[in-house]
């Protein structure tokens, strides 16, 4: 278990990355547009490899970066690669904030994993905040745009990616906290982003637009990557030490509100109350699967 740490030492970053991850879905959907959903994550994490990896060579962390190679590209795959590709993919389909409400589903699943694989203990409140969590993403999908359609380019198809991307962070999440603690966060972020580059180059080269992206595509595609990406995982890495794998992805609550609001004046998007409704269900159920609402604190386990 991770000990609390005073808010001082990590509410600043925990704000800043809410900004970064809120505001990726905006640049993300430009650039899928653009460009397609693998070549514009394969993009964004080459990119970010490419601003990262100069400070950990100054920093003298090459060994570290080389020694866990291994580990680095599997945490890349599951951290970025696919999570990346799946919601840039999505993106194509929703609205940035309705993927961004979906994304809050990846502390649940972190919990899920916990449980399953690590053997957590999960209390009836826990159980009950899963059960929660699961259902405020179905009714969520019940009212998606255009009805729930698993074609390409259906909005169902499109909520499932953003689910399989929510479990892909619950599984990065959980093996970087036990496994990978004693990595800097720089290297972390470096590496991760590098093994994510790797696995993902075959599939956009084969993807690969025909026409050159626009000038305002090329600028959104690098604050994406430095800033959204290379930036907020060096940030994230270091809540993961602070904070465990499932206090540091709670991170996913604050962002769908820079998410919407992003969404509403820059893309003229609508927030309905219907999205409310199922987006508070979510973060109570969240809320109670991550032990952050703890309203009882049970001896017994549901297992």
């Amino acid at each position: 278990m991770i000990a609390p740490q005073p808010a001082a030492r990590w509410l600043p970053d925990f704000l800043l990355l809410s900004l970064l991850w809120g505001s990726s879905f905006l640049f993300l959907q430009k650039v899928s547009y653009a460009m397609g959903a693998l070549p514009t994550s394969w993009m964004r994490v080459s990119i970010a490899a490419l601003c990262l990896l100069p400070v950990v060579l100054l920093k003298q962390q090459g060994a570290i970066l080389w020694r866990h190679r291994r580990e680095l590209l599997l945490v890349g795959v599951f951290n970025s690669g696919l999570p990346f590709s799946l919601y840039a993919y999505a993106l194509l389909s929703i609205t940035t904030g309705l993927s961004s409400i979906l994304n809050t589903m990846a502390p649940l699943f972190g919990a899920l994993i916990a449980w399953l694989v690590f053997k957590e203990q999960l209390t009836r409140w826990r159980t009950l905040g899963m059960v929660l969590g699961f259902f405020g993403a179905a009714l969520l999908a019940l009212e998606a745009p255009g009805g729930v359609s698993f074609k390409p380019g259906g909005s169902g198809l499109a909520i499932a990616c953003c689910l399989l991307g929510g479990l892909s962070y619950g599984i990065s999440g959980n093996y970087t906290q036990r496994y990978l603690q004693h990595i800097p966060p720089m290297v972390l972020a470096t590496g991760s982003q590098m093994g994510a580059s790797i696995a993902l180059l075959l599939p956009a080269l084969w993807l690969w637009p025909g026409h050159a992206p626009d000038l305002p595509t090329w600028g959104a595609l690098f604050v994406s990557a430095a800033l959204c990406t290379g930036l907020a995982y060096v940030l994230f890495f270091r809540l993961i030490a602070q904070l465990g794998s499932s206090g540091a992805m709670t991170v996913t609550y604050v962002a769908p509100v820079f998410a919407s609001v992003i969404g509403v004046v820059v893309l003229d998007e609508k927030i309905t109350g219907w999205m409310l409704g199922c987006a508070a269900i979510v973060l109570v159920g969240t809320a109670l699967a991550t032990g952050l609402l703890p309203l009882k604190k049970a001896s017994v386990s549901a297992r």
